[in-house]
């Protein structure tokens, strides 16, 4: 542990903005054994990422047990002796549970071979199901920010606005807000710390949440923000962050989004635009592309 006499770390030039589902750290001499959550790093992959990893990690089975099929030239009947792409479609068919065509197992190496490649063909498949379908069933939001906070006057009142909208077009039920000013405190000793404190907004929890939400938090004396500027911000590496929660109606689970504005995405004296309207059947229309 350092001792008291060490130096706050340099400060970034901005504070960059958290996307959801987006990891907001990177971690150095961390335990090794967090590489080895395979369940934990599959459910967070991208689907391009967790499909190549899963026909990666096809193909290197089956050559293996190709390789332990060709160490006996006895092994299969019918096939090429020495020949590695006739080992390599019998390892396929076998762990696929395919019925056997051309290539039929001859030893007693050979079938203890298939045997073990069997069970584990269908311990594999029964693996990779489960974690598609918790991928498929995972609940997740599709709420949208705007990529500006705004601190303006309202009700005589200088008061910071953000807005957020339900991409999905269904319902979010007892939809909650959490907004924190985080900055960054250096005690008397230089000790550099990360500070938290909980934002009062407005309206904190909506009851249906289906279009658009303008977050509002009114900066009065009680405010982390009264008399704060934004070269201050900078300064103190000030960062708001939003948290969202409420229940989908149609998963009937809940779903959370976060989000995150730096001093680079606070506009004093600016107002955002109305994104709502009604069509001609008389149904409401969000516009997302005069959202932000």
């Amino acid at each position: 542990m350092s001792g008291p006499d060490h130096k706050a770390p340099p400060r970034p030039s901005a504070v960059s903005m958290i996307k959801p589902r987006q990891r907001v750290a990177i971690v150095k001499g961390q335990d090794v054994s967090r590489y080895t959550d395979f369940y934990h790093s599959v459910l967070i992959a991208p689907w391009w990422l967790f499909f190549l990893g899963l026909v990666a990690f096809f193909v290197v089975i089956n050559v293996i047990f190709a390789l332990l099929y060709l160490a006996d030239p006895n092994a299969l009947a019918h096939a090429q002796r020495g020949n590695f792409w006739d080992a390599f479609l019998f390892s396929v068919q076998t762990i696929g549970s395919v019925n056997y065509t051309a290539f039929v197992p001859q030893t007693i190496y050979a079938n203890v071979i298939v045997s073990i490649e069997a069970f584990f063909g269908i311990l594999t498949i029964a693996l990779f199901t489960g974690i598609i379908f918790a991928r498929f069933s995972r609940p997740f939001a599709r709420i949208v920010f705007s990529n500006k906070a705004v601190i303006i006057p309202f009700d005589g009142m200088p008061t910071l606005m953000f807005r957020s909208a339900n991409q999905r077009g269904n319902s979010i039920v007892d939809a909650e807000v959490r907004i924190y000013f985080a900055w960054q405190q250096t005690t008397r000793e230089g000790i550099v710390m990360r500070r938290f404190e909980e934002m009062k907004p407005a309206r904190q929890k909506s009851s249906l949440f289906v279009l658009s939400w303008t977050i509002m938090h009114q900066i009065d004396r009680s405010s982390p923000l009264y008399g704060i500027t934004i070269d201050q911000m900078y300064e103190r590496q000030v960062e708001i962050v939003v948290m969202l929660s409420g229940l989908d109606e149609t998963l009937a689970d809940r779903v959370y989004a976060r989000y995150s504005y730096g001093p680079d995405a606070i506009v004093m004296g600016e107002k955002f635009v109305d994104v709502i309207s009604v069509d001609g059947h008389g149904r409401r229309v969000v516009d997302l592309t005069r959202f932000h």
